[in-house]
C-alpha cells in the first residue's frame, strides 16, 4: 500500500478542513445549542423523562448522528465531486495509487472530521444536559463506523452526482428525514405499534438505538443487531465503491 499517497491526499483534504476551522467549528455549536433551545426546553417542559433519562440528555445521541451523518455525506461527496467537476479527478487515477489508496484518504479524511464534530458536539450538550457513558468503548466503536460507513455512502453520492444539485439530493431528501424519522428525538416504544413496525425498516433506527445505548444503556432494538446493521452497511459500501473503480462507471466517462 502506497502510504505516501494515502497521506497526500489525507492531508491535502484536512487542511482545506482547517482552513474554514472556525466554520467548521461555531456551526455545529450553534445548531446543536439551537436544537437544545427548541426540542430541549420547548418540547422538554412537556416530556420530563423517556425511560427514566431526562429528555434533554435522551436526545443527545440523536444529535451526535444527526451531524455526524451530514458531515460524513457532505465532506466525502463534495471532496471526490469536485475534482471530477473540475477534471483534475485524472490526475489522481493515472497517478501510481489503486482504488483501495484514493478511498482511504477521501474518505478517511471526510470520518475524521465527521468525528470531530460528533466530539464537538457531545462536549457542547456537556453544558446543557448531564451526561453518562455507561459503555465507552461502544460509544467509540458505533462513532466511528457511522463515520466511516456514511463517508465511504457521501463518496459514491459524490461519483454518482453529475451536478451540485444532484450531490444534495439524497442527503437532504431522503438522510436527514431518515434521521428525524429514526428515533433521534423520542423512543420507537412512544409510536403506536403499527408506526413501531414501520419504523423497523428504517436502517436509521438501529444506528441511533445501539448510540443511545452506549449512553443509557437503552435501546428500542437489541445492540448485536444494531451493530450487524452498521457492520453491513460498511461493507455493502465497500463493494460499491470497488466496483465503481473496477469498472469506471462515472469516473472515466
Amino acid at each position: 500500500m502506497n502510504l505516501h499517497a494515502i497521506r497526500a491526499i489525507y492531508v491535502k483534504e484536512m487542511m482545506r478542513f482547517f482552513r474554514t476551522l472556525a466554520q467548521s467549528f461555531i456551526s455545529p455549536v450553534l445548531s446543536t445549542s439551537l436544537y437544545f433551545v427548541v426540542f430541549g426546553t420547548a418540547i422538554g417542559s412537556r416530556i420530563q423523562e423517556v425511560d427514566g433519562v431526562s429528555y434533554g440528555a435522551f436526545i443527545v445521541p440523536g444529535l451526535i448522528m444527526l451531524s455526524v451523518m451530514t458531515q460524513a455525506i457532505s465532506n466525502a461527496s463534495f471532496a471526490i465531486f469536485f475534482p471530477k467537476f473540475t477534471g483534475t479527478i485524472y490526475e489522481v487515477l493515472t497517478a501510481p495509487v489503486n482504488f483501495l489508496e484514493i478511498v482511504v484518504g477521501y474518505a478517511g479524511a471526510a470520518a475524521t472530521k465527521a468525528l470531530f464534530i460528533g466530539v464537538v458536539i457531545l462536549f457542547t450538550a456537556a453544558f446543557f444536559v448531564e451526561l453518562q457513558i455507561q459503555h465507552p468503548l461502544a460509544m467509540i466503536a458505533f462513532l466511528v463506523l457511522t463515520c466511516t460507513s456514511f463517508s465511504l455512502f457521501g463518496f459514491i453520492i459524490g461519483i454518482w452526482a453529475k451536478n451540485f444539485e444532484q450531490l444534495q439530493l439524497i442527503p437532504l431528501l431522503i438522510v436527514t428525514p431518515l434521521v428525524f424519522l429514526g428515533g433521534s428525538f423520542y423512543s420507537i416504544s412512544m409510536l403506536p405499534p403499527v408506526w413501531q413496525t414501520i419504523s423497523m425498516f428504517n436502517p436509521v433506527v438501529y444506528l441511533v438505538s445501539g448510540f443511545r445505548w452506549s449512553f443509557y444503556g437503552l435501546s428500542d432494538v437489541p445492540v448485536g443487531i444494531s451493530l450487524v446493521a452498521i457492520a453491513g452497511f460498511t461493507t455493502l459500501c465497500i463493494a460499491v465503491v470497488y466496483w465503481i473503480f473496477r469498472t469506471g462507471w462515472r469516473i472515466r466517462d
